[in-house]
């Protein structure tokens, strides 16, 4: 599903317009952002938690070359579902 369908069903469900059902889903997103940013965990009971998790540098084979190079640390973002999505969407 791509982000002008997840709009279309969300203005449907919220009964707005897709404009704004656009804004809403933009100003959501933006802010996930901004906590990850800030290195805050966000926790949406039922839902799930973004965080980010700390990756440390390490030492990857090229399988093509065999050639060793190595991988800068970095930050990712991680989202664990909870445990009411989990049932949901194994039914």
């Amino acid at each position: 599903m791509k982000k002008t369908d997840f709009i279309t069903l969300v203005a449907g469900k919220a009964e707005m317009t897709k404009k704004d059902a656009e804004k809403a889903l933009d100003a959501v997103l933006d802010s996930i952002e901004e906590v990850l940013i800030a290195g805050d965990k966000l926790q949406l009971i039922g839902f799930g938690s973004f965080e980010t998790k700390d990756r440390p540098e390490r030492t990857v084979r090229n399988p093509k070359t065999g050639e060793s190079m190595t991988v800068a640390a970095s930050t990712v973002p991680v989202f664990k579902p909870g445990k009411q999505l989990k049932d949901k969407v194994n039914g």
